[in-house]
């Protein structure tokens, strides 16, 4: 699939891949308390502190030989891609809980190899969750190579002292960009949309990263400040790509008259206007996607799917109607709070109503 794609592409194509081939029943019920998830098994049962645990991780994962190379020269980095498709797939699934297409794996490979909206949030948001999760291994201490933000301005002495630690985002783009291969975009439609989007993933974290501040001193004076770095957490760069796909642009190619070289141009909404170009901010697609109320290569539909009567049904349905049934849940009741400081519950069952959509 990535023969004709520069290796930036290719590489984020890979990872929004890997979690089709990792053990499935680990990613279904996420919470973000489960332990971090391999990429491509079989995997080592070595200690995951040990060197050997490390240089296997490497090997097992889908990457390029220059990207192996990186990955045994740096301890801490196959840990930290694999918390980035963590981050990425539990991310995809929670913006995407209520829509037709709900994030699922099931024809992700099919996906990724056209050129839908939804494939510009795959990339998009997997690109985001590696530049977050190296940003934030540095400042956690999991990366050798790196440390905590070294922005300039920034009180790192006093902020070290007080054991706080900076998001090293500039480190992270940085390493990003040597990893993926960056190179000169390709003058392929379809290499220049994925570059773009993968863009749009970094744009989304570098635009949460905050100035944080705090005061020390003696009965809460100021005598001593300190400041540092601090990404917004992984939902806030959630939130802003999916509101990027729900206003993604439909590109095409244009030739530059001016330069004679090709560039994305797309049309605003129905009304027109003719082409211009895509804002640095604006994900980009070349078609239309499909409906997904149907099982096809690309998802296995809505069919059986949950939803909520009065607010998804009808959407999540497409028409075709939904089966009520009852279910028995349990839940906490009647709590009182008994001195001291100790909650005392019942445990009572409720009867409710659930819908699924029917299968078509």
């Amino acid at each position: 699939m990535c023969s004709r794609l520069p290796r930036t592409a290719c590489i984020l194509r890979l990872i929004a891949l890997c979690i089709i081939f990792s053990h499935t029943a680990a990613y279904f019920g996420l919470t973000g308390r489960e332990p971090l998830v391999f990429l491509p098994g079989p995997f080592s049962n070595e200690p995951s502190g040990s060197g050997k645990a490390h240089l296997k991780q490497c090997e097992q994962m889908t990457l390029t030989r220059r990207q192996k190379r990186l990955c045994r020269r740096e301890p801490g980095l196959a840990e930290t891609l694999r918390e980035s498709v963590r981050l990425s797939l539990m991310e995809c699934r929670y913006q995407f809980r209520n829509e037709r297409w709900n994030c699922s794996m099931d024809g992700r490979g099919s996906l990724l190899k056209r050129g839908f909206k939804e494939t510009a949030f795959l990339l998009a948001v997997s690109s985001a969750a590696l530049s977050h999760a190296l940003a934030k291994a540095c400042s956690s201490g999991r990366m050798e190579r790196c440390t905590c933000d070294d922005s300039p301005g920034l009180q790192h002495r006093e902020a070290w002292q007080w054991g706080v630690c900076g998001d090293n985002l500039k480190y992270s783009t940085k390493f990003l960009k040597k990893f993926l291969g960056q190179k000169r975009v390709s003058k392929d439609l379809r290499a220049q949309i994925d570059a773009h989007n993968i863009n749009i993933g970094i744009r989304a974290v570098k635009s949460g990263l905050k100035t944080t501040c705090k005061c020390h001193g003696v009965s809460g004076s100021c005598a001593v400040r300190t400041c540092w770095k601090q990404l917004s957490p992984f939902h806030d760069t959630g939130r802003l790509l999916k509101f990027r796909y729900d206003t993604a642009v439909r590109v095409l190619s244009v030739t530059n008259a001016a330069t004679g070289e090709s560039e994305l141009a797309g049309s605003r909404g129905n009304g027109g206007g003719g082409p211009s170009n895509p804002r640095p901010t604006d994900l980009v697609f070349l078609e239309e996607s499909p409906s997904f109320c149907r099982a096809s290569r690309y998802s296995p539909g809505t069919g059986g799917r949950g939803c909520a009567k009065d607010t998804s049904c009808h959407n999540l349905c497409c028409g075709r109607g939904y089966n009520t049934a009852m279910r028995l849940t349990s839940l906490s009741c009647n709590c009182q709070v008994r001195w001291c400081c100790h909650v005392e519950c019942q445990t009572c069952v409720r009867e409710e109503e659930v819908y699924t959509c029917r299968k078509a």
